[in-house]
């Protein structure tokens, strides 16, 4: 599973860490962050004045708009918002772009901005049981074989909420910004995982 940051939007390195995607052979589903997207809701949400609930509903449907926008880039991208869609897509060889507002507001995870698409993706790879989770970011976090999810969280590159639901996963998570997107298509091509490894507990 891999989550592709909506900052990357509109980036140089965009059509390349799609193309670098394409070459793992395994089963992958996409979850597509917020980015330019999730931000005119926030914008929106200051001038309407509507209250989180609204405003979180929103911001699953800007990550859907992202994904709608990869999937015009991604032949192999297909959107799915149902466990059933998801699985149909993987069955089908087919990249499955999860849409996430039909999964996520019937559960209960917090309507409210201290959810984002990172803390969607952990929840998410444990509901499909994923071993590893790759959060694909526009800024590096430096040369290290490993890092700490609260230097993350510290750093503000994931949400407050990540940790309990990275552990909660199940998944080996990894993190990748622009210096590993010259490794990245021949890794995943063997079937590894590019990216710094996340320690979660």
């Amino acid at each position: 599973m891999a989550k592709l940051g909506g900052s990357l939007a509109g980036s140089r390195e965009l059509t390349a860490w799609l193309a670098a995607l394409d070459r793992f052979g395994g089963p992958l589903i996409l979850v597509p962050g917020g980015g330019p997207f999730a931000e005119t809701v926030r914008a929106m949400q200051a001038k309407i004045r509507c209250d989180d609930a609204a405003a979180h509903h929103m911001a699953l449907l800007a990550m859907e708009q992202y994904g709608i926008a990869l999937a015009a880039l991604w032949p192999r991208l297909r959107g799915a918002a149902t466990p059933a869609a998801v699985r149909h897509a993987l069955r089908r060889n087919e990249v499955a772009c999860w849409m996430p507002a039909p999964m996520v507001l019937d559960s209960d995870l917090p309507k409210s901005w201290e959810v984002t698409s990172d803390t969607l993706s952990a929840w998410l790879a444990r509901k499909f049981g994923a071993k590893k989770l790759l959060l694909i970011k526009s800024v590096d976090t430096g040369s290290k074989l490993h890092i700490g999810v609260s230097e993350l969280v510290n750093t503000r590159m994931v949400d407050p909420l990540f940790p309990q639901y990275a552990a909660k996963s199940g998944a080996e998570i990894f993190i990748a910004g622009p210096g590993w997107l010259a490794s990245a298509a021949s890794l995943l091509a063997q079937g590894q995982v590019p990216g710094t490894r996340v320690r979660v507990a």
